[in-house]
C-alpha cells in the first residue's frame, strides 16, 4: 500500500532514540519534504490499557487542536481490531506518520524511537499486525518484561501523559506552522 510513496521518503535508517528536541527535528525533516496536507497521523493503541492509550491520547489532543488528518482517538481507537480497515481507507498520496507506545530497555523509558520507516504495532506483545507508516514515532512508556500485557496495563499514567504532551507539542510546533486547521 505504501511502497510507491515510500520511494520519496528520507533514506531508511535504524530507529533513533531521542527526547522532545529530537522529535521536533524529526518532524521538521518530514515537514520540509512534504506539503502538510499530505501528512496523516495514525495514532495506534487502545483506551483499555494505560500504557497502550498513548496513541489514542495523542490523536484526541491533535483533534482538539484542530488537526483533521488524524486516525485513532479515545472515541475511535485505531487498535488491533480496526487497524487494517483504517489503513485501507488512507489515500495512497498521503504520507503516514505512525505513533504508538512500546516497551524497551529500562534506560530508554521516557524516550522516543523515531524512524524513517514503518512501525510494527503490537510487536512487544507478540501480535502480528501490518506495518504502519512511512515514518514512525514509538514512545518507550515502560520497560520490556516477561508479561508485556500486564506491563502495559500497569504503566504509569503520569509517564504516558507526559510523553503524549511532548509528542503533541512537537507536532504542533512544527506541523502547525503549515497545516490548515478547520
Amino acid at each position: 500500500m505504501f511502497d510507491p510513496i515510500h520511494q520519496e521518503c528520507l533514506p531508511i535508517s535504524k530507529p533513533r532514540k531521542c527526547t522532545h528536541a529530537g522529535l521536533v527535528s524529526f518532524l521538521q525533516e518530514i515537514v520540509s519534504r512534504y506539503e502538510a496536507n499530505r501528512i496523516v497521523f495514525v495514532c495506534i493503541g487502545t483506551d483499555r490499557s494505560t500504557g497502550d492509550a498513548l496513541g489514542p491520547l495523542v490523536g484526541t489532543k491533535l483533534q482538539e487542536l484542530g488537526y483533521t488528518q488524524v486516525i485513532g482517538t479515545l472515541a475511535d481507537p485505531c487498535d488491533a481490531s480496526s487497524l487494517e480497515r483504517y489503513l485501507a481507507s488512507i489515500d495512497g498520496e498521503k504520507i503516514v506518520v505512525a505513533i504508538d507506545a512500546c516497551l524497551g530497555h529500562p534506560s530508554s523509558v521516557g524516550q522516543f524511537l523515531v524512524n524513517n520507516q514503518p512501525l510494527q504495532p503490537a510487536e512487544s506483545v507478540g501480535t502480528a499486525l501490518p506495518a504502519v507508516g512511512h515514518y514512525s514515532i514509538a514512545a518507550v512508556v515502560n520497560q520490556r518484561g516477561p508479561k508485556p500485557y500486564l506491563t502495559l496495563q500497569t504503566t504509569s499514567l503520569f509517564q504516558v501523559v507526559r510523553m503524549v504532551d511532548q509528542i503533541v507539542d512537537a507536532i504542533d510546533s512544527t506541523v502547525a506552522i503549515v497545516t490548515e486547521r478547520s
